[in-house]
């Protein structure tokens, strides 16, 4: 059988990811044949700034515009280019020459340089697709999927509404059948029957319907967000719907951080994606850890079917 392709989104060559896809390229390919999306020129300046050989089986898919790369540093040609290594990654999904991509970490304030108008991978994904790609984070321990994700936290409580949140459960229920899954409530002891909030009665709401319509009780909550993530807790959940960015990754990172992905779900493509920054601080430093992925490799070749 022929070892599935995974096309690789080498992110912002001013951080850590060329150097973490060099560093387990030998390991990488035991498992899977990857496409890189990056051109040989920008290949070659970022190997010699590393001061690494590349390796000969080093399958290049070329992409971008040239430009010098300045380690540690915010700008809008690498915010261009780990667009242009993204957007062929998925290009060769959509053309079956990939059976996958995995994403090596942007940066959004350079997309934002750039004028790019997503505010990162699943954003640009969901209007790519005209799909509600959902953002779920984690590892075989524990997996967190968002409600809401990159908006700012006074905004979160007006984006909880019956029919998206319900949609949402549906939509998860598609990529997750069986398992059950604890959804989070937003305030403080999920509202006190309404003492501390009334977005908890929304929540509510759609999970009994949402879990109506499955067929079975699925979905479980709303839980008090501050004991759901106790041992105690979850040794009978392995997967969690967060309200919003932190309140599900903070414990996430806090218990797994060098081990967890970034997985996309409800798209007609497999996108997975390592579960940490750019890392500007350690770039090109030879410091870059390569756990989260292979982790995120480990998880494309799960998906693929």
């Amino acid at each position: 059988m022929r070892k599935p392709r995974i096309a690789i989104s080498i992110g912002d060559l001013n951080g850590v990811g060329i150097e973490i896809a060099l560093q387990a390229h030998k390991e990488i390919c035991k498992i899977c044949k990857p496409i890189y999306c990056i051109s040989e020129a920008m290949l070659e300046s970022a190997s010699a700034l590393l001061e690494v050989q590349i390796p000969k089986d080093f399958r290049l898919h070329s992409v971008g515009e040239t430009f010098t790369i300045n380690a540690g540093t915010v700008s809008e040609n690498a915010g261009k280019y780990s667009y242009a290594s993204f957007m062929g990654a998925v290009q060769l999904c959509e053309e079956k020459k990939a059976d996958a991509v995995v994403t090596l970490p942007i940066h959004k304030e350079a997309w934002m340089l750039a004028g790019l108008e997503y505010k990162g991978h699943t954003d640009l994904l969901r209007k790519h697709f005209k799909k509600e790609a959902i953002m779920m984070l984690g590892c075989p321990e524990m997996f967190v999927a968002l409600f809401t994700e990159h908006i700012p936290l006074s905004q979160v409580a007006d984006s909880i509404k019956y029919k998206k949140l319900k949609q949402f459960f549906l939509d998860l229920h598609q990529d997750i059948q069986e398992e059950k899954i604890a959804v989070l409530g937003l305030n403080p002891h999920a509202g006190d029957n309404g003492v501390l909030g009334q977005e908890e009665l929304i929540i509510t709401k759609a999970i009994k319907s949402a879990n109506k319509k499955i067929g079975f009780e699925q979905f479980i909550g709303p839980i008090v967000p501050d004991v759901a993530f106790t041992p105690q807790f979850r040794k009978n959940f392995n997967y969690y719907v967060a309200m919003y960015h932190d309140q599900g990754l903070a414990p996430l990172k806090a218990l797994h951080f060098d081990k967890s992905v970034n997985i996309s779900l409800n798209l007609p493509i497999i996108r997975t994606s390592v579960d940490h920054g750019t890392a500007f601080d350690i770039a090109y430093q030879g410091k870059a850890k390569t756990l989260s992925y292979l982790n995120a490799v480990q998880s494309a070749l799960n998906l693929i079917q």
